[in-house]
């Protein structure tokens, strides 16, 4: 949960020496006024001896002491002299630090002062800022990415904790995925799969601003809470759908379509639903919503709401609805919006997607209406900019802005097979299309900018999440598991049976320590008798004192030929034939056995139709 500081060398040693320079000028000041009050109170006390020599040679000493340190503030080679002729004074350090401020005041070699770098500094700052701004798409991290497989179907959920550390995916397959860039290896796997919803298709996933907790949107009517590892935390209760005024109902009714964390306030989340009403929940009370918004049509009509969000400080709610317009309300108060629009998208259409900027003036919509607009909070009556020709297809393709708040990203769909979805990257103060990424071979659903990382994570239409990032300008995240090697299988570790532990007992009667399987497999696999290779079955006949294919006893010898191929292709009728007469003329096995009881065979004469016809009778030639 807690976070990781980084911190800039360049800048704290440069803080540093300007702080120890400062140091360095106030001591000597300090020092220089108390040599002055030394001078002076020698001077009254030479003043106040009897004895006039030693008191003129002092006072002409300390006159010269003066007339020097007047000099060596003037020029710099009365200060040498100056510094060769005294005696008592400041230590050499100081001396020096000062000797070469002067060098520096008069463009001698040296290091430029404080001010000057200072100067410098920001006039390069300004530079570098003139040049990213006028081109905003060298800060894109598009020159490397990773692809997580998340399933075969659409990834339509995405949540990045604050620290960038886990990445949770959820889809129309029901599941939800927790991806660690720390723990994982270049193989990408999800350390942890889980169907919270069980049969309602994921629709939102968001980490709180702790990062300790899971908001799970799906299908179904009732939002689930769960922690970092996957277990619930907090379901919301269902709501009772007869009531008419769904503010007297302790929970949503109907499908839910998204929801959001409140940015500031811990244990706070928003959700809106097919019931036409937006609510508050907090995590400690599940049995009941904190406060409902109810939208309306100008007409007063109720008006289901397809997405809300959060404005950055917390004190604003947005809302967009099917009949095209986009509301606003102050947080606390419930009864009528701050600000309503209401034609910002076409009417029937659901707007997937309205986010807040960085710094809490711009709004962003993304329509249903294969449009992206940008408003301005201040002047809510038209939009600032407004781009068409973004198909989407997914009731939930998002849009985001960039870290620095001069670019506005969102996905394109298209049907499959039919070309490639992109990533497409606007200017803020311009609104023009100025980059574009192919994603794959189907739609861009989600997209997220994490403003730690660096990094841009997409989810896709085949059951992809992508992760592009520049290992010059991102930070950890894909960065972490891209230079881990793949891990290879573990073998299974089981214990070949139950092992007594008694610590207490006698040498002799203390069973040896029971080890895992693996190092035994590891050594039996260095032992050339037991890992012998079974040798593979002789072919042919035997050899070396094996027996071959088909053994060497009777019952081998009969099978191996009957098992061969001895098919007659010829007709079996002339097969048998063949032997007719050999069989007449001398038989031998079953007519003699027959020869003294069985009768002479007569066989009948076949007459033919000719023969037939000249017998037949008279009536049947008259019928015919």
């Amino acid at each position: 949960g807690k976070k990781a500081r980084t911190f800039d060398l360049e800048a704290m040693f440069e803080q540093t020496r300007r702080t120890a320079v400062e140091r360095s000028r106030k001591t000597l000041e300090a020092r220089e006024k108390e040599e002055e009050m030394n001078r002076e109170k020698e001077l009254r006390r030479q003043s106040e001896d009897i004895e006039p020599t030693p008191s003129g040679s002092n006072m002409a000493r300390d006159c010269s002491k003066s007339l020097s340190r007047d000099t060596s503030s003037s020029e710099s080679e009365d200060s040498s002299d100056s510094s060769s002729d005294e005696l008592i004074g400041p230590p050499l350090p100081p001396k020096m630090l000062e000797d070469s401020v002067n060098l520096m005041e008069e463009d001698i070699l040296g290091p430029l002062p404080p001010p000057l770098y200072e100067e410098e500094e920001e006039d390069d700052d300004e530079g570098e800022d003139e040049g990213e701004e006028e081109n905003p798409v060298q800060k894109i991290p598009d020159s490397h990415e990773i692809t997580l497989k998340h399933g075969t179907k659409t990834v339509s959920a995405l949540g990045l904790d604050p620290s960038g550390a886990r990445l949770v995916t959820g889809g129309y397959d029901y599941d939800v995925k927790f991806w660690d860039f720390a723990g994982m290896d270049a193989s990408f796997k999800a350390f942890r799969s889980l169907q919270p919803c069980e049969c309602h298709q994921i629709k939102s996933l968001q980490y709180s601003n702790t990062g300790d907790m899971i908001l799970v949107v799906s299908g179904s009517s009732q939002a689930k809470v769960i922690d970092r590892d996957g277990f619930e935390v907090m379901e919301c209760i269902k709501g009772d759908q007869y009531i008419v005024d769904m503010a007297n109902t302790k929970g949503h009714t109907a499908m839910l379509h998204t929801g959001s964390w409140h940015p500031k306030i811990k244990g706070e989340f928003m959700t809106c639903s097919n019931d036409a009403t937006v609510r508050i929940w907090e995590v400690e009370n599940p049995r009941k919503q904190k406060s409902v918004f109810k939208p309306r049509t100008m007409q007063g009509k109720k008006v289901i709401p397809t997405t809300c969000t959060y404005s950055r400080d917390g004190n604003l709610i947005a809302a967009a609805c099917q009949n095209g317009s986009i509301q606003i309300w102050d947080r606390n108060l419930t009864v009528h919006p701050k600000f309503h629009y209401k034609q910002a998208h076409d009417p029937g259409t659901d707007t997937s997607c309205v986010t807040f900027s960085y710094d809490g003036n711009v709004l962003a919509s993304r329509g249903g209406d294969d449009t992206l607009k940008l408003w301005d909070v201040r002047q809510f009556n038209k939009p600032l900019f407004s781009a068409s020709g973004l198909p989407t297809m997914f009731p939930m393709t998002d849009c985001c802005f960039s870290p620095d708040d001069k670019l506005i990203v969102t996905g394109t769909s298209v049907q499959r097979g039919c070309g490639s979805g992109k990533l497409v990257f606007f200017e803020r103060r311009t609104f023009q299309r100025v980059y574009e990424i192919d994603i794959t071979d189907a739609s861009v659903v989600r997209c997220l900018w994490h403003p730690k990382l660096n990094q841009i994570m997409v989810g896709t239409g085949n059951g992809l999440a992508k992760v592009y990032y520049d290992p010059n300008k991102s930070q950890r995240g894909a960065k972490l598991c891209v230079v881990k090697t793949q891990r290879k299988a573990k073998q299974a570790e089981t214990l070949t049976q139950d092992y007594i532990i008694t610590p207490h007992a006698l040498p002799m009667f203390r069973e040896p320590r029971q080890r895992s399987t693996r190092k035994q497999l590891e050594k039996d696999r260095l032992d050339p008798l037991k890992s012998h290779k079974p040798e593979p079955p002789v072919a042919g006949p035997g050899r070396g004192g094996r027996v071959g294919t088909h053994g060497g006893t009777l019952s081998s010898y009969i099978v191996k030929n009957i098992a061969l191929d001895k098919t007659d292709d010829s007709n079996p009728r002339e097969a048998i034939l063949r032997h007719a007469k050999a069989a007449e003329d001398n038989p031998y096995w079953v007519s003699p056995a027959y020869s003294k009881t069985q009768p002479k065979t007569m066989f009948a004469q076949v007459e033919s139709d000719d023969e037939e016809a000249k017998n037949e009778p008279e009536w049947k030639k008259r019928k015919i």
